[in-house]
C-alpha cells in the first residue's frame, strides 16, 4: 500500500476525507527551510574543525574557536538543528496524511517550532563559551535541558494527539517509527540529564565513576539508535514509497523490522565502553546485542529498497530516488560496519581511531543527510503547491557532490584509522613501541586533507541545494494542489 493509500480512502463513518488544504503546513514549511539552514550552518563549523585539524593556528588562540569547543557545536547542529528539524518536518506532515487530520493543537506545534530554534540559537552561544556537561551529545547545561524536555512533552503531545483523533483504524507504519523515537528519545534525554544545579551555567550529573559512564553511553548509542535511525526510518518508509510511486515492498516486514529494532537496540550502548572498567559482562553484552541488531537493521535496508521493485528505470530520471536508495545503501553498511566494530577484536584496532569517525560520518552524512535532502526534495514542491524543484538538474549536481563527498570522507577515515590501529599496536621484539605518536600523526596527515576536500564537496551541495530551495519557493507558479498529492 502506498503511504497515502495504506487505509481506506474514506472515514469510518462513511464521509470523505478532508483535503489537502485543510492540514497544517505552516509549520511544516518553517521546519522544511530550517533544515537548509542549520544544515549550512552545521557543516560549515564542520569544516572549520576539520581543516583545524590540518592547521591547529586557525584557532587564532581564542578560545571559542578551539577545537574542543566547536566540535559539540557541530555536532549539536548537524543532529539536533538539522537532523531534528527534518524529523519535526516530515513527521508532522506525514502523521497529518497518513492519519487524514489535521495536526492536533496549531499553537502548540507552533510552539515546537518557535522553541526549538531557541534551544539551537543558545547551544551556538552556550557551547563555545565553554558552558558544557561534558557529556557526549548532551553537553548543554541545565536551563537548556529543561526547555528541551518542555518542548519534546509538547511535541509528542502534538503527535500523538494527531494520531489519537484520526479518522482512520489503521496506524501506517512510518508513524510506529516517529512515535518510538519520540518516546524514546525523551526518557533517554530526562534521565541522562539528571544533576545537581549549582549556579546557572553549572550543573553536576547524578551518577558517578562507571554508572555515569554507562548512563551515559545508554544515552548516546541510543541517540544513534532513535534520533538518528528509528525516527529517519520513519522518514523513509513514507518518503520512499511516495516518490517511487510504490507500495512497500513488505508491509509484513515493516513491522517485524519495528518490534524487532526497538526491542535490540536498546542494549548495544556498552560497546562504546570496550577495554574500560566497565563489568567484562556488560561489555559481551552489548556486544552480542549489537551483532544480533544487523539482521532488524538489513529487514529495513532490503524493504525499503526493495519498494522500487517494478520502478526502477525512475532511478534513469529522478535524482530524489536516487538520494533515497544511495541513502539506504548507507544505511545497510553502516549497520553492518557497526556491529563488526562491536566486536572486541576488532574493536581493539579500532577504539580511539578515525575509523570511528568514519563509520560515524557515513551514517550521518550517507544515510541521515542524504535521506533528509530526499525527503526535502519530495516534500517542498508539495508544502509550496509546484509542479516539481525550480531545477531537476540542479538535484542531480548536488547528488553526485553528495555521494562524492561523502565517499572521499569516509574512505580517507577508514584508511587512516585501520593506519592508526596498526601503528599503535606495532612492538619491537624487546616489547617496545615501534612507532612514536607523532608518527602515526604524520602517516595520517595525508587523509585529512582528503577528508576536507570530501567535506567541502558535500557542502558545495549543500549550497546548490539552498539555491534550489530558494528559487523554488520565490519564484515558481504554484499549481492545483490535486495535481500534486490528490486526495
Amino acid at each position: 500500500m502506498s503511504p497515502d493509500r495504506s487505509a481506506s480512502s474514506i472515514n469510518n463513518r462513511g464521509r470523505p476525507l478532508d483535503k489537502q488544504a485543510q492540514y497544517n503546513d505552516t509549520v511544516v514549511r518553517q521546519f522544511s527551510i530550517v533544515v537548509v539552514v542549520w544544515g549550512l550552518v552545521g557543516m560549515a563549523v564542520g569544516l572549520f574543525i576539520a581543516a583545524q585539524m590540518i592547521w591547529p593556528q586557525l584557532n587564532m588562540d581564542l578560545p571559542f574557536l578551539s577545537f574542543g569547543r566547536l566540535r559539540p557545536l557541530h555536532t549539536n547542529a548537524v543532529i539536533f538543528a538539522f537532523g531534528g528539524s527534518a524529523l519535526f518536518a516530515t513527521s508532522y506532515y506525514v502523521v497529518q496524511r497518513t492519519c487524514h487530520v489535521r495536526l492536533a493543537f496549531d499553537k502548540l506545534a507552533a510552539f515546537t517550532f518557535w522553541g526549538w530554534q531557541l534551544i539551537i540559537v543558545l547551544a551556538a552561544i552556550t557551547l563555545p563559551l565553554g558552558i558544557t556537561q561534558s557529556k557526549e551529545y548532551a553537553e548543554l547545561e541545565w536551563p537548556i535541558d529543561l526547555l528541551i524536555a518542555v518542548v519534546w512533552v509538547a511535541y509528542a503531545i502534538v503527535f500523538f494527539g494527531t494520531v489519537m483523533k484520526r479518522r482512520v483504524k489503521h496506524i501506517y507504519v512510518a508513524n510506529w517509527f516517529y512515535g518510538a523515537f519520540i518516546i524514546t528519545v525523551a526518557i533517554l534525554h530526562i534521565f541522562n540529564n539528571l544533576a545537581v544545579p549549582v549556579t546557572l551555567f553549572k550543573s553536576y550529573t547524578i551518577y558517578t565513576g562507571v554508572v555515569d559512564a554507562m548512563m551515559q553511553w545508554w544515552y548516546g548509542h541510543n541517540a544513534v539508535g532513535f534520533f538518528l535511525t528509528a525516527g529517519f526510518l520513519g522518514m523513509m518508509y513514507y518518503f520512499v514509497p511516495k516518490q517511487a510511486g510504490r507500495p512497500v515492498y513488505s508491509y509484513r516486514l515493516s513491522v517485524v523490522h519495528f518490534w524487532s529494532l526497538i526491542a535490540v537496540y536498546m542494549w548495544a550502548g556498552p560497546h562504546h565502553l570496550h577495554y574500560t572498567s566497565l563489568p567484562d559482562w556488560a561489555q559481551t553484552l552489548g556486544m552480542v546485542f549489537s551483532v544480533i541488531l544487523l539482521a532488524p537493521s538489513w529487514g529495513g535496508m532490503i524493504n525499503g529498497i526493495m519498494t522500487l521493485s517494478g520502478a526502477w528505470h525512475k532511478l534513469r530520471s529522478d535524482p530524489i530516488l536516487k538520494f533515497m536508495i544511495v541513502a539506504l545503501s548507507f544505511y545497510g553498511m553502516s549497520t553492518f560496519e557497526g556491529p563488526m566494530m562491536s566486536i572486541k577484536t576488532v574493536n581493539a584496532l579500532s577504539h580511539y581511531t578515525n575509523w570511528t569517525i568514519g563509520h560515524v560520518h557515513s551514517g550521518a552524512l550517507g544515510w541521515v543527510a542524504m535521506m533528509t535532502i530526499g525527503s526535502i526534495y519530495c516534500l517542498l514542491p508539495r508544502l509550496y503547491n509546484r509542479d516539481g524543484m525550480y531545477s531537476t538538474k540542479l538535484i542531480d549536481v548536488h547528488f553526485w557532490t553528495s555521494t562524492i563527498g561523502v565517499v572521499l570522507y569516509a574512505v580517507s577515515m577508514w584508511i587512516a584509522g585501520v593506519t592508526e590501529g596498526l601503528m599503535w599496536r606495532a612492538v619491537n621484539d624487546d616489547g617496545t613501541l615501534t612507532y612514536s605518536f607523532v608518527e602515526s600523526l604524520k602517516a595520517i596527515e595525508p587523509y585529512h586533507y582528503l577528508r576536507l576536500l570530501g567535506g567541502l564537496i558535500f557542502f558545495a551541495g549543500m549550497c546548490v541545494m539552498a539555491y534550489n530551495v530558494f528559487k523554488t519557493v520565490t519564484q515558481q507558479k504554484a499549481v492545483p494542489v490535486a495535481v500534486l498529492d490528490p486526495a
